[in-house]
């Protein structure tokens, strides 16, 4: 039995594996079939899908294009806001420079009076002065000779003076004596003809002795008379002559008060009391300076001013008088403008302002303040703070923010006048608003952005 069972099983396995091997080793004849058919509809299935799925990209495509971009994100702590207000508005221009400046009559120039030698320098600049204060002493040794020449000059011009003088008394004098002497001949003339009267009256001399005693009167009267007149006008000729001479003596004078004006110069003092101010080309010892040069600057530091840099735009509507204050980082100073420069210079213009109130104390020429000029006070206004981006009335592109803040939207305002901090509303927004006045310019390509 079990012979029988093992030769039925080597014959199974030699026919399954004869059957396999001639499978493997002969030609197919059923699956090597060919079917053209088929494979063309494989084909046009294939094609179907394709196309199916070519116009569901298309499509998902143009959706995805139709689509607007999310609203980006941008940090609430990163933004500056504002709520548009109505009332009152001031409108201000603010300056970007400024320092404290000297009024033009508070400052003393010093000018040396002839050309000399600085000497010695007692006192150097921030100094306190006084008219009795020397602030340096200069030399000259040629005005010291023409000191000295002008001096002579006086003295020979007096002496001069004096011998004309006696020149002239002495010959009116002679002119005296000569009218004296016609005086007395007139005199005795009038009385002998008085007395020829008389007796002539009396019948004891002739007509003919009294017409000659009167005729004789009668001339020397006239003599008299032209005696005076002669006296007169040489006296008044002796005083012009007089006054001519003194001229000299005056000349003579003006130029030694002029050389001791100069030498006195030389010890340099201030006329005022003040602050000795640095020159923009301070004078050393053992320089030569020529005359009018200035060698010393004196400044009232109770008259100083402020000059303020404006900006060319904002200088427009500036007017003198216009109330303005000035910040001095140690206190806030009334003012007006009194001057406006026509010139612009770098893009400003430079405006003066008088200061209406007491200067506090440290306050010097070239201290830097800070100056706002009030150019005009508006009533019932709808304003909001001034953008960082935009100019006054133009329209402005802002994001006003959603009742609830979660959002912002773009939308255009108008604007109106500028002040330095605020700017006036024409139209796009109401009493109430919020919008976001820092610069937006990164989301220029957005119209509504998310507050986080």
């Amino acid at each position: 039995m079990m012979v029988m069972r093992l030769h039925v099983g080597i014959l199974f396995s030699t026919r399954s594996g004869s059957a396999d091997l001639a499978r493997r080793l002969l030609p197919s004849t059923a699956m090597d079939i060919a079917r053209p058919d088929i494979k063309r509809k494989k084909q046009r299935q294939m094609l179907v899908w394709s196309g199916v799925a070519v116009v569901a990209v298309a499509a998902l495509a143009a959706i995805v294009m139709r689509l607007k971009p999310a609203a980006p994100e941008v940090d609430r702590s990163t933004i500056w806001t504002d709520t548009v207000k109505r009332g009152p508005l001031v409108r201000q221009v603010r300056s970007s420079t400024g320092v404290l400046a000297p009024r033009e009559d508070s400052i003393e120039l010093i000018p040396a009076q002839t050309d000399a030698t600085v000497v010695r320098i007692r006192i150097l600049p921030g100094a306190q002065v006084t008219p009795d204060t020397i602030i340096m002493d200069l030399t000259d040794p040629q005005l010291e000779q023409e000191l000295l020449n002008a001096r002579l000059a006086l003295k020979a011009a007096q002496a001069d003076y004096k011998s004309f003088a006696a020149q002239l008394e002495s010959t009116l004098m002679d002119k005296k004596t000569a009218a004296a002497q016609v005086n007395a001949d007139y005199t005795e003339d009038q009385l002998q003809a008085q007395t020829d009267k008389a007796l002539y009256d009396l019948g004891v001399i002739s007509g003919l002795a009294y017409q000659k005693s009167k005729s004789t009167a009668d001339q020397l009267t006239a003599q008299h008379q032209l005696s005076q007149q002669q006296l007169d006008v040489n006296q008044k000729a002796i005083a012009v002559q007089l006054a001519s001479q003194k001229t000299k003596i005056d000349q003579a004078q003006a130029l030694l008060d002029l050389f001791e004006k100069q030498a006195q110069a030389l010890e340099v003092h201030s006329t005022i009391t003040g602050t000795l101010a640095p020159l923009a080309m301070p004078v050393q010892v053992g320089q030569h300076v020529t005359a009018g040069t200035s060698v010393a600057e004196v400044i009232q530091r109770d008259k100083l001013k402020a000059a303020l840099q404006i900006a060319e735009t904002q200088a427009r509507d500036i007017q003198i008088g216009q109330p303005a204050s000035i910040d001095t980082h140690n206190g806030v100073i009334p003012g007006h403008v009194v001057r406006i420069d026509p010139s612009v210079v770098n893009g400003t213009r430079t405006v003066d302002v008088e200061l209406d109130g007491a200067l506090p104390l440290g306050a010097v020429p070239q201290l830097s303040v800070d100056g706002t000029i009030d150019l005009e006070r508006m009533t019932d206004v709808l304003y909001v703070g001034r953008p960082a981006l935009g100019n006054e009335d133009s329209t402005l592109s802002l994001f006003k923010a959603d009742p609830d803040g979660k959002g912002a939207t773009r939308v255009p305002v108008k604007v109106g006048r500028a002040s330095v901090n605020e700017i006036q509303v024409i139209e796009g927004l109401k009493e109430g608003d919020t919008v976001i006045l820092s610069d937006m310019s990164r989301w220029d390509n957005v119209d509504r952005i998310r507050l986080e």
